[in-house]
């Protein structure tokens, strides 16, 4: 072996481990805010920004596997955490109890929606999903059953997970929890064979259909997978802020989750909690710097969607893959037929495989 490739590779296993070494601080970081960071930081910050990030996660999951951007998640948000406020506040019910009801009850809304919206594609799937976010904003806040724009207050969390405004380190770490297992949940269905034949459906669903898959079947059971995640959301939302209302499934929060998506990378699970912290910190920071916030950061967004389609997480990784090719780390990598493919690469789905 020659003196240049023996450098090369101790340089691509060098920037190996720092790229895992940088990972690794990362995670533990996150794994340590409240012991690093103020409560007002914790409860303000890191509650929201896993809060956001699990509804953009569900968001994301359905643009980059399933091909459909829908606006259509903060109505199963909102469904969720006011089912949950309702019955806990004004009927005495358990925290637990109330909560799980509010994301089943946003599963079954969830489901109705992708049934109808499911027929159809592209532009025309975001208008009706828009439309089902604006009707189910206009109901709340027409019924006073919910509080209309008042909300529901005091929809505190169980005990167990005390308070989430003046000691939220359990509540941040129970949220933690469930963002990291409805990451893995969600990765793993990515990686089934459902989860091959959705993004078969996504690239070809001509093709898809000749071969026997129920392409409108897949598209709904994707949009119902993605609806207890949006839902769980909601209730920790609800929980985490002590009170929920009308206003959380406006239309100016549907483009908060969509912006926070976009930022982080639309095609990419992780990328939903890193746009989700990106725009939190905007938002707790920068808005009081500026009555232009919102125009910076729609420039933002703009120059995100023009530079980085894939957003920051993009960006990263294809700066990772050009410093590899330029230490001679390239190369080509076989593939197995059943292995799993990012967002964005074609599927080539045989008549084999079944879901």
């Amino acid at each position: 072996m020659s003196t240049s490739a023996v450098h090369s590779q101790a340089a691509s296993r060098a920037w190996t481990l720092g790229v895992r070494g940088a990972l690794a601080i990362v995670l533990l970081v996150v794994a340590l805010v409240p012991v690093l960071f103020s409560t007002f930081f914790t409860s303000q910050v890191g509650l929201t920004s896993l809060s956001l990030g699990l509804v953009a996660v569900s968001l994301t999951f359905l643009s980059g596997y399933g091909g459909m951007v829908s606006l259509a998640q903060t109505a199963l948000f909102g469904v969720a955490g006011l089912v949950a406020a309702k019955l806990a506040v004004d009927l005495g019910w358990n925290g637990w109890l109330a909560g799980l009801a509010g994301i089943v009850v946003a599963t079954a809304v969830g489901l109705l929606f992708g049934a109808v919206a499911s027929g159809s594609v592209g532009i025309y799937f975001l208008v009706i999903t828009l439309a089902f976010a604006e009707v189910t904003y206009f109901y709340f806040s027409a019924v006073s059953t919910f509080g209309a724009h008042e909300g529901i207050n005091n929809a505190t969390p169980p005990a167990q997970l005390g308070d989430p405004i003046h000691q939220p380190t359990r509540m941040y770490y129970f949220m933690l929890v469930v963002s990291v297992l409805a990451f893995l949940a969600l990765r793993y269905l990515a990686r089934s064979a459902f989860g091959l034949a959705l993004q078969g459906v996504r690239d070809d669903p001509v093709r898809m259909a000749a071969l026997g898959y129920n392409v409108r079947l897949h598209r709904t059971l994707g949009f119902a997978i993605a609806a207890p995640v949006a839902g769980a959301a909601g209730v920790l939302s609800a929980w985490s802020n002590t009170r929920i209302s009308a206003d959380s499934v406006s239309l100016t929060v549907a483009i908060v989750v969509l912006t926070a998506a976009v930022i982080g990378g639309l095609n990419r699970l992780e990328g939903a909690w890193v746009g989700a912290l990106v725009y939190t910190l905007c938002d707790t920071y920068l808005r009081g710097l500026t009555d232009r916030f919102l125009t910076f950061l729609g420039v933002v967004f703009l120059a995100i969607v023009l530079v980085s389609p894939g957003g920051i997480v993009g960006v990263l990784t294809s700066a990772g893959t050009w410093v590899r090719r330029r230490i001679g780390a390239g190369g080509s990598a076989t593939r197995s037929p059943g292995a799993f493919t990012e967002p964005g690469t074609p599927v080539v789905v045989t008549e084999e495989q079944s879901v």
